[in-house]
């Protein structure tokens, strides 16, 4: 089974014209990362630089090989790793760093054979589902031994998002950015607008832009998986964390009443939604929210990377978010949001990982520490630093802001494409179920659940 995070969709060259997907535009994001106090993902960060850590955690230097898989394609993510593996072989002199770097889209869609073949030792993924589906394979490693080492510098919502379902951990959590709702602070201002805290704050707020001429959502669906966003935070806020993993996972079924509850919610908004969405990317529904033709936008912190490209820092400083509204259910306080989290790995077929073990598991060591994730941070600031010791001495407040609203969560997903099945979030799965629900939102969606339940049923069993 081909992993393909149809979340972050990229064309399969390094060298020629590609589509950009999410990873593309989070480079040279310097205001929208950041790191702060966190009562569930993070613990309370340092405001004062960290010195470079050693590589063995503890134990001493290594002075043997590892190699790594790396999906850092882009140019920023590119010299952060430079910067990284240099630092990392400066801290441990004699040792060797051998970087093998496949685009983003490529090295998702052959995930599967890479694992099974004659990987590095070490890779780049994500946390959740797709890191315990290879766990549960054996095609990774676990390294309990280093998250003893390392685990003071993560809450539990990470070592969470990092343990298989065997209990054991299989992967350091390095960087997540959190899917809020983004505006413009001087539209909201000269039109005397009122951040939604309610469900019914934010319809009446939808009525008020578009009897101003404004697009209340913007939205661009064009590429599928956006829509899965609006999904998530709706299924979270009605039906509570617990149901919604469930149902990414076949615990619960699409046939639930509950989860016609949420296309009946969802239904009473899409009316203030961009009607042309089916033909925008999300950088196209954004570019309505730069040029004030629209209110509101929902989606990744990414996304004010189209702010950045107007080359107007009035344009960047006027972006601001806040958290989808509560709706009025006993889970309003979990506060639950997508987050995702990127994650080191360990493979377990590696041709040389027997021999230098010591220095493939010493590099994840080293990935664990803030000053090291930080040196990613520097080339590319769009993803926010995992590790507690992070220093946060040069983040602007609207960074400080994203990492605090993360905090405030209770509980933390990591998308519907990552948090399911790959076969089954695709463009042939719940990507165009949304899109059969998006085109005639006041149906009744019985059938459509039942199609959606007819098609996990039939999914063959999870195997790479």
């Amino acid at each position: 089974m081909a992993i393909q995070d149809t979340s972050r969709p990229e064309a399969p060259s390094t060298t020629g014209p590609r589509s950009v997907s999410r990873r593309d535009i989070l480079k040279g994001m310097a205001v929208v990362a950041g790191a702060a106090a966190l009562p569930t993902i993070l613990v309370a960060c340092s405001s004062t630089p960290t010195t470079a850590p050693g590589g063995g955690g503890g134990g001493g230097a290594v002075t043997g090989t590892v190699t790594v898989g790396s999906n850092h394609s882009d140019p920023g993510e590119l010299k952060g790793m430079q910067a990284i593996n240099a630092a990392f072989m400066a801290a441990n002199p004699g040792s060797k760093v051998v970087m093998n770097t496949v685009d983003h889209g490529t090295f998702q869609n052959q995930i599967s054979a890479y694992l099974q073949g004659t990987p590095e030792d070490d890779f780049t993924w994500f946390s959740g589902y797709r890191m315990r589906f290879f766990a549960s394979k054996g095609l990774a490693t676990p390294i309990d031994d280093v998250w003893a080492k390392v685990k003071s510098n993560y809450t539990a919502g990470f070592a969470t998002s990092v343990t298989g379902d065997d209990g054991k951990v299989y992967g350091i959590p390095v960087d997540y950015y959190p899917w809020c709702v983004f505006y413009r602070k001087s539209l909201f201002a000269a039109k005397g607008y009122t951040i939604p805290k309610t469900w019914d704050d934010l319809k009446a707020l939808c009525t008020k832009m578009q009897s101003d001429g404004l697009i209340p959502i913007a939205f661009g669906d064009k590429d599928g998986w956006p829509a899965m966003g609006t999904f998530d935070i709706l299924n979270l806020r009605l039906n509570g964390y617990q149901f919604h993993v469930d149902l990414m996972t076949g615990k619960q079924k699409w046939t639930d009443p509950k989860v016609t509850t949420v296309f009946q919610k969802w239904a009473e908004i899409m009316p203030f939604h961009d009607t042309t969405y089916a033909g925008l990317t999300w950088q196209k529904a954004a570019d309505t929210l730069v040029q004030q033709k629209s209110g509101m936008y929902f989606l990744g912190l990414f996304m004010t990377s189209e702010f950045q490209a107007t080359e107007n820092p009035a344009d960047l400083a006027d972006v601001d978010f806040f958290p989808w509204p509560t709706l009025g259910t006993q889970y309003d306080s979990e506060a639950a949001l997508d987050a995702p989290i990127d994650i080191w790995m360990v493979t377990s077929k590696s041709a040389t990982l027997q021999a230098d073990m010591d220095t493939a598991k010493a590099y994840m060591d080293f990935w664990s520490k803030g000053s090291t994730q930080l040196l990613m941070f520097q080339n590319q600031p769009g993803l926010i630093p995992a590790a507690s010791d992070t220093d946060t001495s040069t983040y602007s407040d609207l960074q400080k802001k994203a990492a605090s609203i993360v905090g405030a969560a209770q509980k933390i997903t990591q998308f519907l494409d990552r948090d399911s099945r790959p076969d089954f979030a695709g463009a042939d799965g719940m990507q165009g179920f949304l899109q059969k629900f998006l085109a005639n939102p006041t149906q009744d969606t019985t059938g459509l659940q039942k199609q959606i339940q007819d098609f996990w049923d039939a999914l063959p069993p999870a195997t790479v």
